[in-house]
């Protein structure tokens, strides 16, 4: 079944909808589709191509029309009515003394609607809030609190690696991360060093992580006693990516430190637990989700 790609936010979820015959669309091209909800502004993300129906679900929604100069001159309108509507909203809040915390707002492509984010510890009683936001606007208002990871991606931000943050510019849906990546990985365990600007474990920890524990099997494990060409040894260190294992060996009443190919090794290759229950520091249950 022929489709078209479309996503609603740079770096957003790619959506299947039907394309218009008679009409060329380019990777880019802004269009205006129907969704089950209401009529959006998106952008082209893959021209039509055939897709096995079991991917699609149905029913599949049309392109109405490529996006014409009426279409972005609202979509302009829409950006600029956001900060004021934000300042608005803040004010509301503080009027009816609620503890929520104001991340960001949207206007639906034909004004009718905005959406507000807002973050909060615990559920939040907004029913007059949401009355008073209606009596100012005189359009739908809908409020949707969101997770600490959904604040990041929403606000975006710089990410310790100096690009942006992956949720907010690359990454369509949020990835499983767990402490055993980055052990695996044989990164530090040092909170500061794993986090992202949300406070939580990197997303990017999954990105290498099928590598990682294909190679984390194959390794002597870090402590272990191995076998090398110049003796045995303690294995201090692995090199996941070229297979090197760093080796202490005791030579003349001292202690020396020697790289050797993983094929120059030899340790008793027990079976690896990859599901066993990793034993986390107190101190790194804050960015566990």
């Amino acid at each position: 079944m022929k489709v078209i790609g479309v996503k609603f936010k740079e770096g957003g979820k790619v959506y299947f909808f039907a394309p218009k015959e008679n009409e060329k669309y380019e990777e880019g091209m802004e269009v205006v589709v129907e969704t089950s909800k209401s009529v959006e502004f998106a952008t082209v993300a893959f021209p039509p191509k055939d897709v096995d129906e079991s991917e699609i679900v149905q029913p599949l929604k049309p392109i109405l029309r490529i996006a014409t100069d009426k279409d972005r001159e609202q979509v302009k309108k829409n950006i600029e009515r956001k900060p004021q509507a934000m300042k608005i909203a803040q004010e509301k809040i503080e009027k009816h003394n609620l503890d929520m915390k104001l991340i960001d707002c949207e206007f639906a492509f034909d004004g009718n609607k905005v959406i507000f984010y807002f973050a909060a510890d615990g559920r939040v009683d907004f029913r007059d809030l949401v009355k008073d936001l209606a009596g100012t606007f005189h359009i739908r208002i809908e409020l949707r609190q969101v997770g600490i990871r959904d604040e990041t991606r929403l606000l975006g931000g710089i990410a310790p690696c100096g690009r942006e943050c992956c949720c907010s510019s690359a990454m369509p849906d949020f990835k499983k991360v767990s402490i055993k990546m980055a052990k695996v990985q044989g990164l530090s365990l040092n909170p500061g060093k794993i986090s992202g600007l949300c406070g939580r474990l990197m997303c990017c920890l999954s990105y290498e992580n099928d590598y990682y524990a294909e190679a984390y099997k194959k390794m002597p494990k870090v402590g272990s006693e191995v076998g090398t060409p110049e003796g045995k040894g303690t294995v201090v260190s692995n090199n996941m990516l070229k297979y090197i294992v760093r080796v202490k060996i005791e030579k003349d009443g001292g202690l020396v430190y020697k790289d050797f190919p993983l094929d120059q090794i030899r340790f008793k290759a027990g079976k690896r637990e990859e599901k066993e229950e990793d034993k986390v520091d107190p101190s790194l249950n804050d960015i566990l989700d």
